[in-house]
């Protein structure tokens, strides 16, 4: 049975780990281990440990992951309906408009059938897909999880931590309007004043100036902040500190807007890896973890597919602009992996 992690960086570099794996609660000392988790953390042993562990290029990746007899899958799916995301898109923007919510991120997700071919095949996309991207995948026999996304909570290593900012999307035509489009920029602010608040106790934080992220046939605003540690914050305590940020969760980060979050999730039936944090720490004792958030991704069980993509709604969204956000970023995925 198939029983593989797998973390690619932007700068190429690539590793798989072979199961059976050993489940730890906290990040081992010598690295070369996965962090996989689902969006509400709820494995108390979060750290795979492999039971083998290799570097990886393209060439390599096909013979140990065992898949260079696997066809490219092809898949049916099938047009989302609207009637549940509108609903929870008209209940979460009255109460961003009565001033009880900041901002919240529901998720739609397209279906579909895996007629032939095998996901694990692409595998072999997420190793070229575009250079300031991760990687990801989480496969267990006939199920499992892949992506490579633009998104860093952040990374780690001794006493410095940097993480960034990426929210507010447009097509890439769409530069000079979106440049000057209040929504996006106060929904991109509103994600770094969150990691500003949260950062700011272990250190000073040092925020660079908002920037264009072109990327999988989309654009995004990115800020990219740093801050030295100036009190102790392991792996697990940034997860705990800024999972999920409001680029994919939702603010106030309170346990009644949580639980509302929570809710919708399950009525829209949201595979549970995504905007899930996805680490990996690399092999050695420098303690160098990278940490991402799993979005531009898909899932399976069995023949089901999943394709899931987010908004976040504020006090400017209108549901017409968001329902057209929803289908570029799933159709940015579908071209990445050549589906």
């Amino acid at each position: 049975m198939t029983d593989i992690a797998f973390f690619r960086l932007p700068d190429g570099r690539a590793w798989i780990g072979h199961g059976p794996f050993e489940s730890l609660a906290h990040m081992p000392s010598t690295g070369g281990a996965f962090y996989i988790n689902d969006f509400d953390l709820s494995d108390p042993k979060p750290w795979k440990i492999p039971t083998k562990l290799e570097q990886v290029d393209s060439a390599r990746l096909s013979q140990s992951a065992s898949f260079n007899t696997a066809e490219a899958p092809f898949i049916q799916w099938a047009k989302p309906a609207t009637e549940w995301f509108k609903m929870a898109f008209r209940r979460i923007r009255r109460e961003v408009l009565a001033k009880r919510l900041v901002k919240m991120v529901p998720v739609l997700t397209e279906r579909g059938t895996i007629v032939s071919g095998d996901p694990i095949f692409l595998l072999d996309r997420i190793m070229t897909a575009p250079s300031n991207t991760w990687g990801y995948a989480r496969i267990e026999g006939n199920q499992g999880f892949v992506g490579a996304t633009p998104e860093l909570l952040f990374r780690s290593k001794d006493h410095q931590v940097e993480t960034m900012a990426l929210a507010g999307t447009a097509k890439p035509g769409a530069q000079e309007a979106f440049l000057q489009d209040v929504k996006e920029i106060d929904e991109h602010e509103i994600v770094v004043r969150y990691l500003q608040d949260q950062l700011s106790p272990l250190g000073e934080v040092n925020r660079e100036p908002r920037d264009l992220c072109h990327t999988s046939k989309l654009l995004h605003f990115q800020s990219n902040l740093t801050v030295k540690l100036s009190a102790e914050a392991d792996p697990d305590t940034l997860v705990r500190e800024l999972h999920p940020t409001p680029a994919v969760g939702c603010l106030p980060r309170e346990d009644t807007w949580l639980q509302r979050l929570k809710e919708y999730r399950t009525q829209l039936r949201v595979p549970n890896f995504f905007g899930a944090p996805f680490g990996f720490v690399e092999p050695g004792d420098s303690h160098l973890c990278h940490m991402v958030v799993s979005i531009r991704g898909i899932s399976w069980l069995g023949a089901e597919a999943q394709l899931p993509s987010g908004c976040g709604i504020v006090g400017g969204s209108a549901f017409d602009h968001e329902w057209r956000e929803l289908r570029l970023k799933r159709e940015s995925v579908i071209s990445m992996l050549g589906l």
